[in-house]
């Protein structure tokens, strides 16, 4: 599944984008909101290897696309896409952007093109995320694509080392066409 937008991008990660995914995921500042905290170059190897092999639409995995920006295909973000249950089911995201790159649109961007594969094109009921609410910055480019707080879970999480609490957003189809005018 590739997807290009006005300045992105989203394709499969390849073996050279190793390092620079590392770069920003082992950040502590991106870390400390993700599950995978990779401990080395060669683990992400490992793991854009591994992905190579996963299509989009495996039931209950997940599948991560580069975050690219059109003119010179440099990755500056990676989205992952869990398609469980039946073709009309739900689909969860989760988006991270290497700081250099955060607070420019990219990951509003990035979202947009995706929901509009799911619901346009995939025709996916709904769409939700799961967020840190410690991640201000994340919770408010859900809010700002129209999706709605669903749930807050207390200490729901072991999160390296800590109970972190986890918060739902989510959106329908119906809103994601008539709030993002996707499908016109």
């Amino acid at each position: 599944m590739r997807i290009d937008t006005a300045r992105l991008r989203l394709d499969g990660l390849r073996p050279n984008d190793a390092e620079a995914l590392f770069a920003y995921r082992a950040n502590p500042d991106v870390a400390r909101y993700q599950s995978w905290r990779p401990a080395s170059v060669g683990e992400v190897a490992d793991f854009i290897a591994r992905q190579a092999g996963v299509s989009p639409d495996r039931p209950d995995g997940w599948f991560q696309r580069a975050i690219r920006v059109r003119e010179g295909g440099s990755l500056i973000g990676d989205l992952g896409i869990h398609m469980p249950g039946a073709a009309e089911g739900s689909v969860e995201v989760g988006i991270s952007i290497a700081p250099a790159f955060q607070a420019h649109g990219y990951a509003s961007e990035a979202l947009r093109a995706v929901f509009e594969r799911v619901f346009a094109g995939l025709g996916r009921h709904r769409i939700q995320a799961s967020v840190d609410p410690r991640n201000v910055a994340s919770m408010a480019l859900l809010r700002s694509l129209g999706m709605r707080q669903e749930a807050h879970f207390r200490e729901s999480l072991w999160l390296h080392g800590a109970w972190v609490d986890d918060v739902v957003f989510a959106m329908l189809a119906l809103a994601a066409f008539s709030y993002l005018g996707l499908g016109v």
